[in-house]
């Protein structure tokens, strides 16, 4: 059973209290990690707690604020609005909350609602995760599809590969650098990138770096050779790689 993060936006201490209390008795389910008067003044504690739910209270003001959810920088919060007036209920629709709970508070309806959160944040996942594997089967077929997918500890994005500059060896990661001066950190290393980028103008002109050969501006060959870009960057080339460089480039 999956435990949710919870952060109560209430200025009513009963409800804090009964929310707190239902919390330690089905501590297998929920934690609460705070609670806040109104969500203007909590916002920081939900960037600071990251919950899964809000329990919250839709007055004028909490509705008002809801603009401020668009700071996150993480996945937005599921909703159970909590009030003395059913007609609240509707604006939980408006506001895709999950479900409405009425003051005081049924402890089996409140249960109800946990596992709708609980439900609704497992199908989503499920759902993430298949289109996770999609796009990481996608990432080997990048020779034909003109793009590649580059996972980062965050976030999977997809990159033209024509905008990729180069990629640079980061100890077991890969940091690419793309023609908006953009650099990602990418969670695979460097010899994956070779392995599907390689015949696609793409070259290992060393052990740390693959190149785009369509952005080298010129080859120089003071001191040996290296690749330099657009950007001012000069890369060296290996001197065992310096022959097989120059017949890729079919100088």
């Amino acid at each position: 059973m999956r435990l949710i993060k919870a952060l109560i936006i209430d200025s009513n201490a009963d409800l804090i209290n009964q929310l707190t209390t239902f919390a330690e008795e089905n501590s297998v389910i929920i934690e609460i990690c705070g609670a806040s008067n109104s969500l203007e003044e909590g916002i920081e504690l939900v960037k600071t707690c990251k919950p899964e739910l809000l329990f919250l209270d839709p007055t004028d003001a909490n509705l008002n604020s809801f603009v401020l959810m668009k700071e996150l920088d993480f996945n937005i919060p599921k909703f159970v609005f909590i009030a003395d007036d059913e007609s609240k209920a509707y604006q939980g629709y408006k506001y895709n909350a999950v479900d409405f709970q009425k003051k005081p508070l049924d402890y089996n309806e409140l249960i109800i609602s946990i596992y709708k959160v609980i439900k609704l944040i497992e199908m989503e996942i499920s759902f993430q995760n298949q289109k996770v594997n999609q796009i990481k089967g996608f990432n080997f077929e990048a020779n034909d599809t003109g793009f590649i997918a580059i996972s980062s500890s965050d976030k999977i994005e997809l990159i033209k590969l024509e905008d990729i500059v180069y990629c640079k060896a980061e100890g077991k990661y890969t940091e690419v650098v793309l023609s908006s001066k953009q650099k990602i950190l990418s969670s695979k290393n460097l010899g994956e990138f070779h392995s599907t980028l390689y015949g696609i103008n793409f070259f290992r002109v060393h052990h740390s770096y693959v190149v785009n050969v369509n952005h080298v501006l010129k080859i120089s060959k003071k001191n040996g050779l290296y690749c330099e870009f657009g950007n001012g960057v000069s890369i060296p080339v290996a001197k065992r790689r310096q022959d097989v460089f120059i017949k890729f480039l079919k100088l």
